[in-house]
Order: C-alpha cells, then sequence, then structure tokens
C-alpha cells in the first residue's frame, strides 16, 4: 500500500478525527434526515424506508470465512440490541425480495475500503471489493437504523426501520486513527475493547498504544521481567502504588479483537528519551547508572538510553522482536520525542561514539540512534515511525513521521518523499481544551 505525499489524518492522546471527507468530485449530503459519520462521499435520498424484522434473511458467500465473519459480527450486533434473530444464508439466484444482500466486486474505484449501500422498501444491498468495505457499510446501516441500536435497552417499542438510500463512499485518508497513552494511565483490556468498538463505529482504523514513557511500562516482555516487576508500578505521592500492564497473551487477544474489527494497533515503544520507566529497571542502559524510580511527574526528563553503549541497542532490539511477535502492524512507533542531549554532552560512551561514526553533535547522535533501530525493523519487514523531532539530524531512509509541534514537520518530511500522519497538539489532542 503506497501513500507518498499525502498528508493523513491521524488523532493523538484522546480521539475524533476528521477523517474520509468526501473527495472533490462528489457534493456533500444535504438530506438533513441522513446523518452519517463520517459523511460518505455520495448519499442520494430515495423514497419509502426499509424494515427490519425477524423475516429478514441475510444473504452472504458464507464460503468466505472473512466476510462470514462480517456477516456473522452483524446479525449478532443485531440481535443483542434488537432481540431480532436474522437467519443467515448462502447467496443464491433467486434471493428472496426484502432480503440483507452482502456481494464482493471488482470496482477500481472503490478501494480497499470502500462500499455501495442501496436500501429501498424491497431490500438492502451492500456491495464492495473486500470484507473491510462490508464492515464499514455495516456501521453505515447502524448510523442509518434509529439510535437505541447503540443502546441497551428495551426494543420492543422500537420501530427498525432504515431510510431508502443510495450512498457510494470510499474513505479520503488511508489511516484513520486514534491513539491511547496508556503507560501514563492505565486502562484496562476490557476498556481497550470498548474503543475499539468506537473506532470501528466511525470506519478509523488504527489504533496507535502509547505502551511505555516515563511514568510506566504496559507490556511483558519475557526476556526482561524486571519491566514488568519494577517498570509498570510507580509510587504517588501519597505512598499508593498505581500502575499494571498488559500480558503477552493480553495483547494478542487485544490485537486479534481489532482485527476482527479491521483496525490494526501500532505499538509504541519510547526511544531514546521518555525512558525513565524502563531505567529504573535496567539502570546501566543510562548514560550516568542511576538510580532511578518510575516517574510520578509529568515533563521532559533528562536521563535518557546511552547512545554509545551498544547494551542499548541489544536491550531495545530483543524487546523490538518481542513486540513485532506480537503486533502484525506493518510500522512500529518508536516515540524519539523530547530528547534532552544534556547527559550525552556529558557521557565519555556518547562522545566517543560520535567521534566513531564522524557525527557532528549530539543531533546527529539521534539521527544515528534512530537509524539504527530502523535498520533493525527493515531487516524484519517492519517500517519505522516516529514523532516529528525524528526529522533532527537528519530523517532515516524509510521513516514514517507523525507530525505533532504543528504541522510543518510533516510538510518538511512528505517534501522529502516520506509518508506523513499529522497529529498537530492545536487541533487533535484532547487534553488541550
Amino acid at each position: 500500500m503506497k501513500y507518498r505525499k499525502i498528508l493523513l489524518i491521524f488523532l493523538p492522546i484522546l480521539f475524533l478525527i476528521v477523517s474520509c471527507f468526501p473527495p472533490k468530485r462528489f457534493a456533500p449530503p444535504r438530506a438533513p434526515e441522513i446523518s452519517i459519520i463520517p459523511a460518505p462521499a455520495q448519499v442520494k435520498k430515495e423514497e419509502g424506508k426499509f424494515l427490519l424484522t425477524p423475516a429478514t434473511p441475510v444473504a452472504a458467500d458464507t464460503t468466505d470465512s472473512i466476510v462470514n465473519q462480517v456477516v456473522h459480527y452483524f446479525t449478532e450486533y443485531v440481535q443483542q440490541a434488537t432481540g431480532i434473530h436474522l437467519n443467515i444464508r448462502a447467496v443464491l439466484p433467486g434471493t428472496a425480495a426484502k432480503a440483507i444482500v452482502f456481494k464482493k466486486i471488482k470496482d477500481k474505484d472503490l478501494g480497499e475500503e470502500g462500499y455501495h449501500l442501496k436500501s429501498s422498501p424491497g431490500g438492502i444491498e451492500i456491495e464492495a471489493n473486500t470484507a473491510a468495505g462490508l464492515f464499514y457499510a455495516v456501521q453505515t446501516i447502524f448510523q442509518l437504523l434509529p439510535p437505541e441500536i447503540y443502546f441497551q435497552t428495551d426494543p420492543t417499542h422500537v420501530s427498525w426501520s432504515i431510510p431508502a438510500v443510495s450512498i457510494t463512499d470510499r474513505p479520503r485518508y488511508a489511516w484513520r486513527g486514534f491513539m491511547l497513552d496508556v503507560s501514563r494511565h492505565f486502562f484496562t483490556k476490557e476498556f481497550i475493547k470498548k474503543q475499539i468498538d468506537y473506532l470501528a463505529y466511525h470506519k478509523m482504523n488504527h489504533l496507535h498504544l502509547h505502551l511505555t514513557d516515563d511514568q510506566g511500562w504496559r507490556i511483558e516482555i519475557k526476556k526482561y521481567p524486571k519491566l514488568t516487576q519494577i517498570s509498570s508500578w510507580r509510587r504517588q505521592e501519597d505512598g499508593t502504588i498505581y500502575g499494571g500492564y498488559y500480558t503477552q497473551e493480553d495483547i494478542r487477544e487485544l490485537v486479534a479483537y481489532a482485527k476482527s474489527r479491521f483496525v490494526t494497533i501500532v505499538p509504541e515503544i519510547e526511544m531514546p528519551g521518555h525512558c525513565q520507566a524502563a531505567l529504573a529497571a535496567y539502570p546501566q542502559l543510562s548514560c550516568t547508572g542511576g538510580p532511578f524510580h518510575v516517574a510520578t511527574e509529568w515533563g521532559v526528563h533528562k536521563d535518557v538510553y546511552c547512545a554509545g553503549n551498544d547494551s542499548t541497542f541489544i536491550f531495545l532490539e530483543n524487546i523490538l522482536t518481542e513486540i513485532m511477535q506480537l503486533f502484525p502492524s506493518p510500522v512500529i512507533h518508536i516515540g524519539g520525542d523530547e530528547v534532552p542531549k544534556d547527559r550525552w554532552h556529558q557521557c565519555p560512551k556518547c562522545q566517543a561514539r560520535i567521534k566513531a561514526e564522524g557525527l557532528k553533535d549530539e543531533a546527529e547522535l539521534q539521527s544515528y540512534f534512530i537509524q539504527r533501530i530502523e535498520k533493525f525493523l527493515n531487516a524484519h519487514g517492519r517500517r519505522l515511525l516516529g514523532w516529528d523531532e525524528i526529522l533532527e539530524g537528519g530523517l532515516a531512509p524509510n521513516a514514517m513521521v507523525m507530525s505533532w509541534r504543528g504541522t510543518q514537520g510533516g510538510i518538511t518530511a512528505a517534501q522529502q518523499n516520506h509518508d506523513v500522519v499529522m497529529t498537530p497538539t492545536s487541533y487533535c489532542y484532547f487534553d488541550y481544551y
């Protein structure tokens, strides 16, 4: 999949996104009674409505396992929300009227995630090139139904009708995402599943999990047990212990759950800064040797991974190996933001690294660090993704950039032929009132 030089929209910290805006060739929908978020590319209101009843059959190619998964997701959700049990059957010639029909087609204009949806009093027909397109059409059907479809309430007095409408939709942006910072504030596995559902409802396709930072390490790494024994817990000012982590089995469960909703989980493992929690367990990987504690205060901390110590890279590569075994995401986020150079400037090992590699200064040392990690990820078939600070000292050749300090970093990276996800704090951060 190629997104070269396209400014994609991503939403870090807590969420909402202005993705899937209509392409220029389509006019936005005008009918006020049709309210779908994000707005479809093309909407045409028709006459009448389709009534969902226990007699409504669902027809699909049940031999396609992924299509079958989408159809069962639809029918199970409908039964849970409405009490209506819909019978699934294979698509056959002469399919009965007033059915909901799922079809895979070949239409290059729809791409990988687009769909056609047509509802009328006589039935609903959904067409898409892929199961993902069918899944997003299902989300549109939910939004066309009465809002009680999302409530856990008595459905017996609701008329489950869908307005007659013709919709053609495809996303404008390939990356439509949301970031959840589980490092500073730990969220349960069940909470994350709810967030994945909310993303799916809005046709968003990436969940960026910020798993490590100064204030906590949230993922089990088998090779380094101290990361969960020590780095996952912090002592608050009142003496209480706060924290938690996800076991590798938890992560596998979340990845599978997200996949069933066509959401890719992108893990973030911070380096070379924002690592005080990790250094609390493995202080020998710092420039000073510590000791350190898992941070309770927010902000930027001066202690970072020692870039002159080869043990640092062995440690991080071992961690990333386990991360790649858990997350099939084609990109791995390594942070790269807010890296103070104070310790590197004073560290004999880091200064020796600068000299040995022919680097100009500590900014180029950061670029060396990032590029070394990128080579490791590329060798394992993954791409490196980092915040816009990874531009400093020279951008790694194949890296993707998230532009959070405004938009200029993203523009610069795109001009250098790098893929970019736009995440400016001024528009995308929920903690910026």
